[in-house]
């Protein structure tokens, strides 16, 4: 019985054998000469392409960024201390990809999809090129739609559209990631897909973005891609472009995508690393002489795609360190020409307590006023004049001994105005809301209040506004007109809440 079922074992061996004859398989093999500081100098590798993967003995991987006559520099992507000199290294015929898909959000992860959160694995089911060409000219439509940030200063005086891209610049610790997660944390209930990329920040920074989105609430919709300063530079040059990727999946499915890099200058400084140990010619500031290319080719990705492409956007808010206040640096001009605005947040008012620190003055949106609701458009436009005579006379005031009673209301109103505009971290307003309040601080119902007040009569006229007239809120929110009788409402009702705040003895 042993021997019959040997022989039957044997027959069907032979004849899987003959039926799929042996065959040798070409593969090219390089070799190892010299790895350090995240690059490695392979020989060998004669038929490879630029940005091909590479896999080395043990498995791990790295990208092919300079081809050279007899040897190939190669970008690593993880740790290499198990790289030795003399090991082999394979190319995978692949360019390096990043996963998409719905299974991402609400996780933290890095650039290749490893998972960062110690939660179960990714399930993940398509993976796209991390480098990916920017939509045509004729795919785009123009930026119509607000991105509404709930942050009274940007949506009032710098509003965003859904496919801008709007640059954060300010020195450190002026609240430029704060800006960026009020506006993350307002897409909670807009049906907005997120996407927080975190280059060379450091990993209690990361932490804290990340319990503060679980907190709000904002992590269900948000994808957290991070590199962290102890990452290689390879890993950390990548993440923008692999966020990017996961970003423009949703945009290419008809959805609204918003992305926040946080922040370019560490990535600018990672390429510069990379660029130097493979010894290319540095430039001005030892920057390489692609370093516009990088940042260009990633924020022309942002966009509103036209209907019959999908109708989706991607809207980038990407963040920029500055040195000192100087926004004429290298890396932060390169940006401001490639970005449609910018958001600039000073030291000096940060000091002053004045949060969130945004200059109106030194702060533009070249794109936003379109998008606007007109109900914010009449409201926004006195707003932005008035605030800017109030900031020139009020330096003016500081060498003059007299003012006239005109230049001393002016002044008034302006620091009521302004007082208006401070805002709580964390705690984004709905339009309707925002336009309340600014409605009636332009027309002067708070120049007679006692500064401190301002904040409480804020929320209460906010309050009672929501609760006595949600259809005019509808309304603003909904993107349609208020004629003057419908402004008066709103007037008539914050001139309430203030007369009986009036009336209230004092403490």
């Amino acid at each position: 019985m042993l021997n019959e079922l040997l022989d039957d074992t044997l027959t069907a061996l032979y004849s899987a054998t003959e039926s799929a004859p042996p065959s040798l398989r070409l593969r090219e093999t390089g070799v190892l000469l010299q790895v350090g500081g995240g690059i490695a100098r392979v020989n060998g590798l004669p038929g490879i392409t630029s940005e091909e993967l590479v896999r080395f003995q043990g498995g791990l991987l790295g990208i092919a960024i300079n081809l050279e006559p007899d040897e190939v520099g190669v970008m690593l992507l993880g740790d290499n201390e198990n790289l030795t000199a003399g090991i082999e290294a394979y190319p995978t015929g692949r360019e390096a990809d990043a996963p998409v898909g719905e299974g991402l959000l609400g996780r933290v992860i890095d650039a290749t999809g490893r998972v960062l959160d110690r939660g179960r694995p990714l399930p993940i089911e398509e993976r796209w090129p991390i480098e990916r060409p920017a939509p045509g000219i004729i795919e785009r439509a123009p930026v119509t739609v607000p991105l509404e940030t709930g942050i009274k200063t940007i949506d009032a005086l710098i509003p965003i559209g859904r496919g801008q891209r709007e640059l954060i610049v300010g020195d450190r610790q002026t609240g430029k990631t704060s800006v960026a997660m009020d506006t993350i944390i307002n897409q909670r209930d807009k049906d907005v897909v997120c996407i927080y990329c975190a280059v060379g920040q450091r990993g209690t920074a990361v932490a804290r973005v990340v319990d503060t989105l679980r907190k709000e609430n904002a992590i269900q919709n948000t994808i957290v891609v991070v590199a962290s300063d102890a990452d290689p530079p390879g890993l950390r040059f990548i993440t923008p472009y692999a966020a990017t990727t996961m970003a423009e999946y949703f945009m290419e499915q008809g959805r609204d995508a918003l992305i926040v890099y946080d922040d370019l200058t560490r990535h600018a400084r990672a390429y510069r690393e990379l660029s130097l140990l493979l010894q290319r010619p540095p430039g001005r500031e030892a920057y390489p002489g692609d370093i516009f290319y990088i940042h260009s080719r990633l924020l022309e990705r942002a966009t509103h795609l036209r209907r019959e492409h999908g109708g989706g956007s991607l809207t980038a808010l990407p963040i920029i360190e500055t040195q000192a206040q100087d926004i004429s640096a290298y890396i932060p001009t390169n940006l401001i020409s490639i970005t449609d605005g910018q958001i600039y947040l000073s030291p000096t008012l940060f000091h002053k307590g004045l949060l969130p620190a945004i200059d109106v003055g030194k702060s533009v949106s070249r794109v936003g006023g379109k998008t606007q609701y007109p109900a914010f458009r009449s409201v926004a436009g006195d707003l932005r004049l008035s605030y800017s005579q109030f900031e020139e006379l009020e330096t003016f005031a500081r060498f003059a001994t007299r003012l006239d009673e005109d230049t001393r209301a002016t002044i008034e109103h302006g620091r009521r105005v302004r007082e208006i505009l401070k805002q709580n971290e964390h705690h984004p307003l709905r339009a309707s809301e925002q336009m309340a309040a600014l409605k009636a601080v332009n027309a002067g119902l708070f120049d007679d209040l006692p500064l401190a007040q301002a904040s409480d009569v804020e929320a209460a006229i906010q309050k009672r506004v929501l609760d006595r007239l949600p259809q005019l809120c509808e309304r603003m929110e909904s993107g349609q007109k208020l004629d003057d009788s419908q402004w008066q409402e709103v007037l008539n009702i914050a001139s309430e809440v203030i007369d009986e705040i009036r009336s209230q003895p004092h403490g």
